[in-house]
Order: structure tokens, then sequence, then C-alpha cells
């Protein structure tokens, strides 16, 4: 196929491109026996093609494993069921103005959250919880964590399974990160430590210790200070790729919901077990980075995470001061943290301007997905909305 197809940024008159598959990653549907979905390695006249983002997660992760670094991940990828127009939630009668973990609206939908959950189960993933999240008609369901590209691979397995489930039962899944005004969006939290070796291999957390100073006094060593210092280091860049649409920034700049919180970030801090910051620390030997939400790539929000911490543990950098403090009711109070991209505009230009960062996902993707994305900004500043007739008409 030419990769003009997959919204790579190559022309039409560019040798074919080749899915290479990966039988590791061999997935039997569960709702559909004679068909398999499996992940590949994208290559072009014989070469991995660089700006493929299953790709950019593989070297990294080489990379990493260099160094005697095996990061190991889990996500929380939230998503909403809602008509098949997908102009309103699913379930009428799912009003709550505080409708988490409400057990009469995950009644309702029980039929699909147990359907995922029962074939998550049928291929050994581990699914440990499932709930209605924050905003009407939202759902998480979680698994277990596993090595970087596992999870990724599961991950965007994931998304499908429950956007076809949830199409069998009548519904339309999104994942978008603001697909409601109002309501609390869609994220895509990851929990982050490293081991010394992978898969079952892995035996000792490096990122578990007492290190020095406040990161210490959570339960992180000093590499594990390092690797989240270069997360807050690169942190208004790594939103390109953690909040990759228009949409995102209505998500993490988002005033507050009806249920009281937005629960994402817009600011750049660290806690220990305190939902209301950019990063959690929740106990020794992990963190969890809450900045990205359900628009990210599956692959790409692996690599990005991998390559910052990567350059924090290599320049030794400092995360900064802990906030303890709840940063919905009392973040006007922190001083000098960075605030995060206003809009994907403000973050596609962060990430331009981090030479580090973007060479550290390579300069052939970094190229590629600023150009695609530039072209995907020009696309919405240009067109032509409502709004502006409502304010600009009898100006």
């Amino acid at each position: 196929m030419t990769g003009v197809e997959t919204w790579l940024d190559k022309k039409r008159s560019n040798p074919g491109r080749l899915a290479v598959p990966e039988p590791s990653s061999v997935i039997q549907l569960p709702w559909k026996a004679e068909v398999a979905w499996v992940a590949s390695t994208c290559v072009m006249e014989g070469e991995d093609v660089a700006e493929a983002p299953r790709n950019v997660l593989r070297r990294l992760i080489e990379e990493a494993a260099g160094e005697g670094l095996h990061v190991k991940t889990g996500v929380e990828a939230e998503f909403f069921l809602l008509t098949p127009e997908g102009d309103q939630i699913s379930d009428p009668f799912d009003t709550s103005e505080k409708p988490c973990y409400d057990q009469q609206a995950v009644m309702r939908r029980y039929d699909v959250v147990r359907e995922v959950c029962d074939y998550m189960l049928d291929l050994g993933w581990g699914p440990y919880q499932n709930d209605h999240e924050d905003a009407n008609g939202q759902f998480e369901m979680n698994w277990d964590f596993d090595d970087a590209l596992r999870t990724a691979d599961k991950h965007s397995f994931f998304k499908f399974m429950v956007k076809s489930v949830a199409e069998k039962h009548g519904f339309r899944a999104t994942f978008m990160p603001k697909p409601v005004e109002g309501l609390t969006g869609n994220g895509c939290h990851a929990h982050i430590s490293v081991w010394d070796a992978p898969g079952s291999e892995a035996k000792t957390n490096v990122f578990a210790g007492e290190g020095d100073g406040q990161t210490g006094e959570v339960g992180l060593s000093e590499r594990g200070k390092h690797f989240l210092g270069g997360i807050m280091k690169h942190a208004s860049a790594l939103a390109a790729i953690t909040n990759p649409t228009v949409n995102s920034y209505k998500r993490i700049n988002a005033p507050r919901t009806i249920s009281g919180a937005t629960w994402a970030p817009n600011t750049v801090t660290w806690t220990g077990n305190n939902r209301t910051h950019m990063v959690r620390v929740p106990g020794p030997g992990r963190f969890e980075l809450r900045l990205a939400d359900g628009a990210a790539n599956p692959y790409l929000l692996q690599a990005v995470i991998i390559a910052a911490g990567l350059s924090g543990i290599r320049s030794k950098a400092d995360p900064g001061k802990r906030h303890d403090i709840d940063m919905y009711a009392e973040g006007h109070k922190v001083r000098g943290a960075p605030q995060l991209p206003l809009n994907m505009l403000d973050a596609l230009r962060a990430y331009d301007k981090d030479k580090e960062l973007k060479a550290a996902m390579g300069e052939e993707f970094s190229s590629a997905f600023l150009n695609l994305k530039m072209q995907e900004w020009n696309s919405y500043v240009s067109h032509f909305t409502q709004w502006e007739k409502d304010n600009t008409l009898d100006i």
C-alpha cells in the first residue's frame, strides 16, 4: 500500500509500503473467531519506515534496553457510550450530577461492559476493574500492566474491541478527549515503572527505592526521580503527542465540569497520591502521568514517555518541588510552574522548539508529525463556525 493512504508523510510516487506481521502480537477476535488482528512492522524497500508510530516505539525500547532499562506501563483508556449518531450519551437516564461509580448506570450498560471484560479475560489480559466514570455516559476498564510494546498493542486492540462491541449493541463508543460540553473528558492516564528485564524475567523495579529529597519520600529511587524529571522537563512539548488534537485542549483547559472537577491537569506539577496534578506518585516504584487523553496514538504515547524519561536519566533532571495541594482549589498559589499549552498550535510550537525531544523521537518522524499536524491545525482555523456569526454578524 502507499504510505499517503495511512497518513504517513509520503507522496503517492514513493515506493509501496509493506506491513510485515509480528506473529507474537496475533489476537484471534473473541467475537469473530475466523478473523485475527495482528500488529505489523512497516517497511519500505527493506527498511523500517522511520515515521511509523510502532517503529518509533520499537526503536526507543531497544535504546532503553541498551541502558538496562525496561519500561512497563498500564493505561486507563476512558470512553463514552453514545447514540449511533454521536450527538448524545446513549443512556437517557444517566443524569446524576455526580455519576462516578453509579451502580444503576453501570447495570444499564452491563452487557457491553461484561462482554468486553469477558473477552479480556479470554485473552489473558488480567482485567481487574470496570467502572462508570466521572461523566454521564463515561466508562473505564483496566487490565494488568505490561512491557511498553505489549501495552501499546493491547491499547490499540482495546479501542477497536470496545468500538466493535458497542456497535453490536447499537451504541457508538468514543475515545474523543472532550465529546460532550460540560462533562469530564476522556483521559488516558499512564502508570509507569522501569525494570531490570523485560516480561517475566523482570525481578527488580528500578524505580523503587528511597532516593534523595521529596521523590525519595514517596518511594522513588534516584533513577525514578530523574525519569520523572525528564517528563516534567519536556511536558509542554510532550503534550503535542499525548494530546494530539484540537479537541484535546478542551479537556486540559476546561472550566469546572458538572461533577465539580475536570480530573485533567493544566499545569506542569507533580505530587504524591493526589489526582489534581499532572503527575501522581500513588505509591513506591511507579508514577501516573495524567496528561494524555483518548486521542493519543497508543504507540506514540509509550514512545514519548520513554524518550522524555531517558532524557531525564541521562541529564539527571530534577522534577522540581512536590506540591501536595488541591490544584483545582489552590492552584493559583503555585508560583513558577509552567502552564500546559492552551491549544494544539502552542503544543506543536513547543514540540518544534524542543530539539532534544524531537531528536529522541526521530528527526524524520518529528518532521512528518509536525507537517501533518500543522495541516490539521490550518484546516481547523480556516473552518467557518457558527460562533463567528453569533459574535460578529452585527459588529
